[in-house]
């Protein structure tokens, strides 16, 4: 069937034209001298020229999708505490795509376990990971997850909210390099960073500094023979730019930062002779416009996280994911982490419906304005006793205590000698509870949720309103990455109609999302 548009014709059926992306497009000159397109047969007309047809599986780096055995290149990114659930990542796999389990802030066993499943659910598939999110309060843990992912063989590592590189992730990079028959370096696990800044980019897309690599080796943390050739590769050969996303954030622009690191990744690949890594984004991709101008930009692929949170696969209860779906863009602030509280790192989260953002920040704020929990003024303490924290903080502090001697004694020895120490511990508190809450549907607790969340959820909210991923109950986390994806490719089609003349309408740029096979 032919589908001409010329100019005189109604918009619709340029529409029409630009939706059917599986099929070459023809650019035409009318009868009346006016640039058209159609579909199918061209006729006598003349052609200007001819598209070819636009899959979503075409859209960024194609080796991408060869290396990580994937059909899209599609990741959706990890959420800590097992919000980004083994389903979800079975479901992804299955799928074509690629998925990180959410492992941040779980015990090693819990982890273990998430690891025994993904395998058995996924034989034969490269095409899952699991996520190391930086714990610079408990390097021994962090030495330890890094230990179970080489144990358990996991082959792709996203590693998260890392400033340097550290002796664990660099280890992590390096076990189990070897050359093939042709001399190429295989690598046993391939590193997704997530970097906002170049200086922080450069670590992972040059080759390891040696002195690095030799004390692993003089710790026995890998081989001689591992670290000659981690020394003529980059660290990593996938990176992730993170923009304005849920979490840990410095809340970049996407089209300022990405084309720095694109820069910055190809200067360092020609100055050591190998081939530049491939440069992912994340952040704000929460619509198919989004996506489309990721791929426009030159991503080799796209990561999104603030948008699956409300999928059904997702680890949340179903009131939190009620609030995030009611979500809009402003609907969002930076509140103080838990996890870097002392070092007064932010992260991003939902302020629509919840306390905890400012909650969290007013504590960080008596954190550097008072050097005990004895200094603070006795209304000040009264207040946060009964509106935060909900109780005494003696019994605060014994629910604190026992934390810390089942997972990191040092800490409590430090908390004994620094009260300021005993002070953050005791807030960590409250921010750790926080992020648990609304993944255990702690109803009481409504106030308190801490909800990672980015601009992206607003903006999805907004384009499947009506729709049948309106209910966060039907959001199918493949449902929602095959709409981006396909709306990606019918908005890359229509600006390609555009640069060559058609007279393309607003609403061609505007997929509405469908249930995809």
């Amino acid at each position: 069937m032919t589908a001409a548009v010329p100019v005189s014709s109604a918009t619709t059926r340029i529409v029409d034209v630009v939706r059917r992306i599986r099929e070459p497009v023809h650019v035409v000159v009318g009868e009346d001298g006016g640039v058209g397109a159609l579909t199918g047969d061209p006729g006598d007309r003349r052609v200007l020229a001819t598209l070819p047809a636009l899959y979503p599986e075409w859209l960024g780096d194609r080796s991408f999708g060869e290396v990580h055995g994937t059909r899209f290149p599609y990741v959706a990114g990890e959420m800590a505490h097992g919000i980004s659930t083994t389903d979800m990542v079975v479901a992804l796999g299955r799928a074509g795509l690629l998925g990180f389990f959410g492992a941040g802030g779980l015990s090693l066993d819990r982890v273990a376990e998430a690891l025994a499943t993904l395998r058995k659910a996924l034989p034969g598939h490269a095409n899952w990971g699991v996520n190391l999110l930086h714990a610079p309060s408990r390097p021994a843990w962090e030495r330890s997850m890094v230990d179970l992912l080489l144990r358990s063989e996991v082959r792709a590592v996203s590693v998260s909210a890392f400033m340097e590189l550290t002796p664990s992730v660099l280890q992590l990079a390096v076990s189990g390099l070897r050359s093939d028959a042709e001399g190429r370096i295989v690598r046993q696990v391939r590193l997704f960073p997530k970097v906002s800044r170049p200086e922080v980019a450069e670590r992972f897309l040059a080759p390891p500094p040696w002195s690095m690599l030799e004390a692993l080796c003089t710790a026995g943390r890998i081989t001689y023979a591992e670290a000659d050739l981690a020394a003529r590769i980059p660290v990593a050969e996938d990176l992730t730019v993170e923009a304005d996303s849920g979490g840990h954030t410095d809340n970049r622009p996407l089209l300022s930062v990405l084309p720095r690191i694109q820069e910055l990744a190809a200067g360092i690949a020609a100055r050591h002779g190998h081939t530049p890594a491939r440069i992912g984004v994340a952040g704000g991709l929460g619509t198919p416009v989004a996506v489309a101008a990721a791929f426009a930009a030159g991503a080799a692929y796209v990561v999104t996280g603030s948008v699956n949170q409300t999928c059904v696969e997702a680890g949340i209860s179903a009131g939190a994911k009620k609030m995030l779906a009611e979500a809009d863009l402003a609907d969002v602030m930076m509140a103080a982490s838990g996890d870097m509280f002392e070092l007064g790192v932010k992260v991003q989260v939902l302020r629509r419906g919840t306390l905890f953002g400012s909650r969290a920040n007013r504590l960080h704020q008596l954190y550097t304005e008072f050097d005990s929990l004895e200094s603070i003024p006795a209304p000040e303490r009264r207040k946060l006793e009964q509106t935060v924290f909900r109780a005494p903080f003696e019994e605060i502090w014994e629910e604190t205590r026992g934390y810390w001697e089942s997972r990191d004694p040092a800490q409590l020895a430090r908390a004994e000698s620094d009260p300021k120490h005993r002070m953050a511990l005791l807030f960590r508190w409250y921010l750790g509870k926080a992020s648990w809450w609304p993944i255990q549907g702690e109803r009481d607790r409504g106030d308190d949720y801490q909800l990672w969340c980015g601009p992206a959820a607003g903006a999805f909210n907004s384009w499947v309103r009506g729709s049948f991923l309106a209910d966060p109950a039907d959001r199918e986390v493949v449902q929602v990455a095959r709409n981006l994806l396909e709306g990606a490719a019918v908005v890359t089609r229509a600006h390609q109609l555009r640069t060559y003349g058609v007279p393309v309408p607003a609403d061609a740029f505007a997929f509405a999302p469908r249930r995809l096979a």
